[in-house]
Parts: C-alpha cells; structure tokens; sequence
C-alpha cells in the first residue's frame, strides 16, 4: 500500500494536535500543506527540524518559522497545580490524547508521558491552575509523535462511539415518545 502525500506530510508532523498551525490537528495541516493552501512553516512544534523534513519530502525551499504561529520552544508538558484544582472538567475535553485524569469535583492530574505539550488545557480552566513546565527529557521524536497520533485516533474513535451511542438512545426515545403518543 503506498502512502498518500498526505500521509507522507501527516508523518513528519509532530503529532502534538496543538492546533497552533491554525487548522484543527496535524492531518488536517497536514491536507492544507498538500493542496498549496498552507505554508510548510507554521508548525511551532515542528519546528526548524519539521521544516527541513517538510521541504525535503516536496522538494520546496525551506524557510523559517512563521512567528505568527508561534516560536519554537523546548519540550513543555501541562502541570496542574493540586491545591488550586476544583475539578471542574473543562480541561478534560480539550485535551486531544487523553493525558488529564480527573473526575467531576475530583482534583485532575496530567500523565506528563502522555501529554504533547500542545497547551490546550490552559484556556478552558477557570482557576488558571494548570502551568506548562520545560522537562528534562529527549527531544520530542518519532516514537513519541506515533505514540501521540495513535493516541489521538484512540480518543477519535471513543469520541464517535459515544456520538453514536447518543444518537441511538435518543432514537430510542423518540420511538417510545411516539408510542406513548399513538396509545392516547
């Protein structure tokens, strides 16, 4: 089976879902990029290093990262701050690999090996209580961007299941609703 460009493209993208590129993940970039309607320097991530590949794999000139998307920085991960933590949730939904464990009114914590520093959780907390922390570890790497994009999908995949099991209960519902109705 060969790989479409997009696929291609999708490979050399860092996988950190951030949305920092200004399209929704890193397929959807990774599609832009393959239909001439991105630029391959808008992935902060990515950074120097995911230019060079980009440019390399569609035998384009390499330029330097767009500031408007962001800068290139070392490897962050999410921390939430325990005692600030009120459980609200919102942090949860944003979290594109399912790296915040928490429960409603339970205090939340990040799985700093799961987390891709994307920095989408940071928004949605109304107690500011999550700061993102340099790490000391490798430089983010293929391993860790596959193990990213298959975290992805996995949330992908739970998060259409539940839409559908929604819409099978409330198809259930409006069978029984019209049932009760055609009785009187």
């Amino acid at each position: 089976m060969t790989q479409s460009l997009v696929e291609k493209i999708d490979a050399l993208l860092p996988q950190t879902q951030c949305t920092k590129c200004g399209y929704s993940g890193c397929k959807p970039y990774a599609q832009a990029i393959s239909e001439n309607q991105a630029e391959i320097n808008q992935c902060p991530p990515g950074g120097e290093a995911g230019i060079k590949k980009l440019a390399s794999l569609l035998g384009v000139e390499e330029k330097p990262l767009n500031p408007k998307f962001g800068i290139e920085q070392p490897r962050k991960v999410a921390f939430i701050i325990e005692e600030d933590c009120i459980g609200c949730t919102k942090c949860l939904p944003p979290c594109p690999v399912d790296a915040i464990l928490g429960a409603n009114k339970q205090m939340h914590t990040v799985i700093a090996d799961e987390c891709t520093g994307c920095e989408l959780c940071i928004a949605p907390c109304p107690v500011d209580c999550i700061i993102m922390q340099d790490i000391e570890s490798p430089s983010w790497d293929q391993a860790m961007a596959d193990h990213a994009k298959l975290r992805y999908k996995n949330k992908q995949q739970r998060l259409g299941k539940q839409l559908e099991e929604k819409a099978e209960r409330l198809k259930k519902q409006k069978q029984i609703l019209a049932k009760l109705k055609a009785k009187k």
